[in-house]
């Protein structure tokens, strides 16, 4: 049986990080990836000369961000792009009416002005909230509050629903009042013109990545680690453990013993979501001009509300459009065309005679094994301190990582970076420098 200093599972940006720090510390560590891939969630597709992320695409906010760092490190290109947190205004956003005309920039500045008036009063009200409390529970006290008149609350419910689905794949009333405390963006929001998996590329290199090894079992001892694939057994003195919530969750994956308490009881109050992408490409821009974003207000945008200009990035006109929270459980059963036709029809509400997309791409998170989802979310009964929780030390010997197990920015590959770096410290014994992870060679 092969032995090495330490086993990786997952060779998502968690584990690569972990995996690039140890390797550079001197460890002997192999990475055990189930995909035939590295990246996991951060994948981007390469087909037609088209370049398309279809996990992860932004880093919100740079500012103080290692992400940022690195990609600044490994030379890849980024573009400005804030938006990407569901932000009321800030950026150009074009806002349409519930009958579907275009709001004046007046009614629109108001409308986000009503956002950011119940986003302040928000802090007060889930300071004070208890575990059982939704996000739904504690947005309807903060608009409450306003003593607005029906259909001035309603709009601003309307987003706080919206901001909820595309931030956490979850509806509002699953998600825990807390589920959105990380909601704070730090400087420009940016997305990669040449992919995000640049990063783990880069983070890989070097490393005995080993793919196609689906790993079923990790057996944990006093003073190792069995890790068990389809393709045989390996043991370690440490083990960093970085699938998904949703492996975690999954009859297909074994601790044992079990996860300790402290760690399988923030697990079980975790949930992976529900959250696709439809990417929309058109020979033509039919959509407002010098815009980063169009909105529909009303009951038509319970589906689909917001769509994202992203013609500059891909150099061709293109929209992208989430499916999130129930409208993402609800189109699985879906054909491409029947997604494109409901897209469309909500489109052609706010520009009549929109021509057909000549390409269309349907994410499937939900349906992958790998994943089961796209990241985690808070459910009602949970508490912010879950996710680091979920990162406590097992035996000495067990570490888990991974954008859930991070507090401050969970459901980011910032979190999976920073969780990773957090892991790899722990295994060593000893504190290392994050910048270790792209200025020295593995």
């Amino acid at each position: 049986m092969e032995h090495v200093d330490t086993i990786v599972v997952g060779a998502g940006v968690a584990g690569l990080t972990a995996a690039r720090l140890l390797r550079a510390a001197g460890q002997r560590v192999i990475v055990l990836e189930a995909r035939d891939r590295v990246g996991g969630r951060v994948h981007t597709a390469r087909t037609g000369g088209r370049v398309t992320d279809l996990g992860a695409s932004w880093i919100h906010g740079i500012t103080d961000s290692p992400v940022a760092d690195a990609a600044r490190a490994f030379g890849m290109p980024m573009m400005e792009f804030t938006v990407g947190s569901f932000q009321p205004d800030g950026r150009p956003i074009a806002y349409h009416a519930p009958d579907g005309t275009r709001l004046p920039d007046d009614a629109a500045a108001a409308f986000a002005a009503d956002v950011r008036t119940v986003d302040q009063r928000l802090l007060d009200v889930i300071a004070r909230s208890g575990p059982e409390e939704s996000y739904r529970d504690v947005t309807e006290r903060a608009i409450a509050d306003q003593a607005w008149g029906p259909e001035r609350a309603l709009r601003v419910k309307e987003f706080v629903e919206h901001r909820t689905e595309e931030q956490y794949g979850a509806w509002i009333e699953d998600l825990a009042a807390h589920g959105l405390d990380d909601d704070q963006v730090e400087g420009d929001e940016v997305v990669f013109p040449d992919g995000y998996d640049r990063l783990p590329t880069h983070l890989a290199e070097g490393l005995d990545v080993r793919l196609g090894h689906v790993v079923t079992r990790v057996s944990w001892h006093a003073s190792r680690v069995d890790v068990t694939s389809d393709l045989g057994t390996v043991t370690a003195a440490a083990a960093v453990v970085t699938v998904p919530v949703g492996v975690l969750q999954s009859a297909s994956f074994t601790f044992d013993p079990p996860l300790p308490p402290v760690v399988a009881e923030p697990l079980a109050r975790l949930r992976m979501n529900a959250f696709e992408k439809v990417f929309l490409r058109f020979t033509e821009r039919f959509w407002d001009d010098r815009v980063y974003a169009v909105r529909q207000q009303g009951s038509e945008g319970r589906r689909w509300h917001s769509w994202y200009d992203l013609t500059l990035l891909h150099e061709e006109p293109t929209l992208l459009t989430f499916a999130a929270g129930p409208t993402a459980q609800e189109i699985r059963s879906w054909t491409r065309g029947e997604v494109t036709a409901s897209v469309m029809a909500q489109l052609r509400r706010l520009f009549p005679g929109a021509p057909d997309p000549v390409d269309v791409e349907v994410t499937d998170w939900q349906g992958d094994s790998f994943s089961h989802g796209s990241y985690a979310y808070m459910t009602v009964g949970s508490v912010t301190s879950d996710h680091d929780d979920l990162a406590t030390p097992v035996g000495g010997v067990l570490h888990l990582a991974g954008e859930a197990t991070w507090t401050d920015d969970p459901a980011t590959v910032t979190a999976a970076m920073c969780s990773g770096h957090r892991a790899a410290e722990r295994v060593l014994g000893r504190r290392v420098a994050m910048e270790d992870i792209w200025n020295v060679e593995p």
